[in-house]
């Protein structure tokens, strides 16, 4: 697991250096929420930042950063699957991009319910213990979901039409903890960091606020891979164990240089 553990980092190194503007999507977008959060006043000190956490601009950049989150995982899982090819990568592909078109729907939607649809505790009339034992429950399943529709959310971008989500839960069966520990792989590292520059970045002097903020970003930017990558090589094993391909029948497979 360790070598594709080390793909995921360096292949999103690789990656921003392919092609920096597809990497700088989400840093522009987490640095503007950041300017928002700093005008705000968010970084004068804890009781502050307790006190605007839901001010509703700084929401809105927060839901714009969960799609800008998405929207390069499309190029980079290309990216990993092409063997670093850029061409192959970047070569307009119309099936390709509806079915990550449908994806990112879906996901966007899911998110924008979370962010600012009603509360489950309003809808079913649950009390507030009540309310936070189903919305636990419900978030494990969704995690749960998640990894076994990862061999489609990675199957579609490539265009593969013929591995959609329920044939997903059958490619991921049997791979669910490993495909666990690539996500947290991928995830916690950056994640902690993230959380560490800013919270850390409060009280602090402006000038450092804004530095500390500015490597936040970059920061978020390569968690935006990362987790692309996690899900790309928890896939690939997966269907390797099962023979199966998440390339289409007509794409030709790559050399497996790419490390």
């Amino acid at each position: 697991m360790w070598p594709s553990i080390k793909q995921m980092y360096g292949g999103a190194v690789r990656f921003a250096r392919a092609a920096p503007l597809l990497f700088l999507v989400p840093v522009l977008v987490e640095f503007a929420q950041h300017v928002a959060e700093i005008q705000s006043g968010m970084y004068v000190s804890r009781d502050v930042a307790r006190a605007v956490a839901n001010d509703p601009v700084r929401m809105a950049f927060g839901f714009a950063k969960t799609l800008a989150l998405l929207l390069p995982g499309y190029w980079f899982v290309r990216f990993l699957a092409f063997d670093g090819d850029t061409r192959r990568m970047l070569a307009f592909d119309a099936r390709a991009l509806g079915l990550f078109a449908i994806q990112f729907v879906l996901v966007g939607s899911v998110q924008y319910l979370m962010l600012f649809g009603p509360s489950l505790g309003a809808l079913l009339g649950l009390d507030a213990r009540s309310a936070s034992f189903v919305t636990a429950a419900l978030a494990v399943a969704q995690s749960v979901l998640g990894i076994y529709l990862t061999a489609w959310f990675v199957a579609w971008p490539l265009g593969n039409t013929s591995l959609g989500p329920l044939r997903s839960c059958v490619v991921m069966a049997g791979s669910f903890w490993r495909a666990v520990v690539y996500l947290l792989a991928g995830v916690i590292p950056l994640m902690a960091l993230h959380y560490a520059l800013g919270l850390g970045a409060i009280g602090r002097a402006p000038a450092l606020v804004w530095v500390m903020l500015a490597l936040d970003a970059i920061a978020v930017g390569f968690l935006a891979l990362t987790m692309s990558a996690a899900k790309y090589v928890a896939a690939r094993d997966a269907a390797r164990r099962k023979q199966v391909s998440l390339l289409p029948d007509h794409e030709p497979q790559p050399v497996p240089s790419f490390q």
